[in-house]
């Protein structure tokens, strides 16, 4: 809320005071009641909204304890009872109970005890909201809870001498989330819980030393120049992290998110211990011209007929840390461009995943009539861009703390308290 001009408040002496604070009340009762809770927790821990199912038909919902649940009326869950929420024409209703709502809470009698959602355990509370003919089920938890549940799952079960990449990611993903809050506002929540954002699989994924890592380094992010940082991150670099341009479309260049080398001084590179570093994927003749018959049209929006026959793929462009950013294919009325950003989803693999990243290197046979074969030798694995976890697992090993892996992968930046 905008504050009113030092003039007025002297002009009305200690009466502007009692009024403002009157009116700061006020807007903050019919805020509390006309919309989602406030969202802070005492002490200046935020809280987020999780998008956990968005846009479906229903919802399964059960307690480990208790269960309150609000909507336009109240009752409660015994432990273990599993209620389905459906959409419906008069909002959202619990399946075989009379009346719909514009909004139902489900929060556990002790906080302690979870909530399940479609067969997976979250903590806080769960709001399932309509959002037309469909609903979207919202966990509502502290920063700190969810970064329990992000950090088990990007770094998987790591050994103790590993502890400082841990707490590297849990660094990186609370200025991930918090860059990042309210970005679906529209839709009734802050983030995806897939990787769309972060993965983040709730309690059930958390792990004894990421727990640990989050509750170290609670508070702290990344900062630029005062400002929360983009904390982009990824599995593997393959030899050096990849500047935005490389990777993305709409993602603005900035000095902390330039190519950082991954080698070590002694030889090889901190990452080469991930079981992505190196990869090889091969393409028949036919596969391949099966492959780019659907790719191109859907990712490039280039007709189908054009893709009539393969004829070579070769790079055109490499970016400032060497990855591809442009090959080309020449089919029978002269050439198409894949650009780096489209280029892992135009090369789907045999078994139609996205190609690991854009560090390779492009080999082609041409068979006869029979069209080209293609091979692509790969480096790493992800967009590349920002902190490499594996990189991160490695500098650990070898002595590095949480601080000086994110200050090497996002050079210039600052480590900073927030709350």
């Amino acid at each position: 809320m905008r504050s009113r001009p030092a003039s007025l408040l002297r002009r009305h002496g200690h009466r502007a005071g009692y009024s403002l604070r009157f009116l700061v009340c006020l807007l903050l009762c019919f805020s509390g009641c006309a919309g989602p809770r406030v969202m802070e927790r005492r002490g200046g821990e935020p809280l987020l909204r999780l998008g956990l199912a968005v846009d479906t038909d229903a919802v399964r919902i059960r307690g480990r304890g208790k269960v309150s649940v609000r909507g336009s009326g109240s009752f409660e869950l015994a432990p273990e009872e599993e209620v389905r929420v459906i959409a419906s024409s008069d909002g959202i209703r619990v399946d075989g109970r009379p009346g719909g709502s514009m909004r139902l809470t489900f929060e556990s009698h002790d906080a302690s005890r979870l909530l399940v959602v479609n067969g997976r355990a979250y903590r806080g509370s769960v709001e399932v909201i309509p959002n037309g003919a469909t609903l979207t089920a919202v966990n509502v938890v502290g920063v700190e809870s969810y970064l329990r549940g992000v950090v088990g799952v990007e770094m998987g079960e790591r050994q103790r001498n590993e502890s400082a990449a841990l707490e590297a990611q849990a660094i990186a993903s609370r200025t991930y989330a918090l860059k990042n809050r309210g970005r679906f506002r529209s839709a009734g929540f802050d983030l995806h819980a897939g990787v769309q954002d972060q993965a983040y699989l709730g309690a059930e994924r958390e792990t004894a030393l990421g727990s640990e890592a989050v509750r170290h380094t609670a508070g702290l992010v990344v900062v630029y120049r005062g400002d929360l940082i983009n904390a982009f991150f990824h599995s593997t670099c393959g030899y050096s992290t990849a500047s935005p341009e490389e990777a993305f479309r709409t993602v603005q260049a900035v000095p902390y998110l330039m190519p950082v080398s991954d080698r070590r001084p002694s030889g090889g590179y901190y990452c080469d211990i991930s079981p992505r570093f190196r990869w090889t994927v091969e393409w028949g003749a036919n596969e391949l011209r099966d492959i780019l018959q659907r790719t191109v049209p859907s990712v490039l929006g280039v007709d189908a007929e054009s893709v009539d026959e393969i004829h070579s793929v070769r790079v055109h462009g490499l970016g400032p840390s060497r990855r591809v950013t442009e090959l080309r294919l020449q089919v029978n009325n002269g050439e198409i461009p894949v650009y780096g950003p489209d280029l892992r989803l135009v090369f789907l693999t045999p078994e139609r995943q996205p190609l690991g990243s854009t560090a390779i290197e492009v080999t082609t046979e041409r068979s006869g009539g029979n069209g080209t074969s293609a091979k692509i030798t790969g480096a790493g694995w992800g967009h590349g861009v920002g902190m490499c976890q594996w990189g991160a697992v490695g500098r650990a090993r070898a002595g590095q703390t949480a601080r000086e892996i994110l200050l090497t992968y996002y050079p210039g930046t600052r480590i900073e308290r927030r709350y």
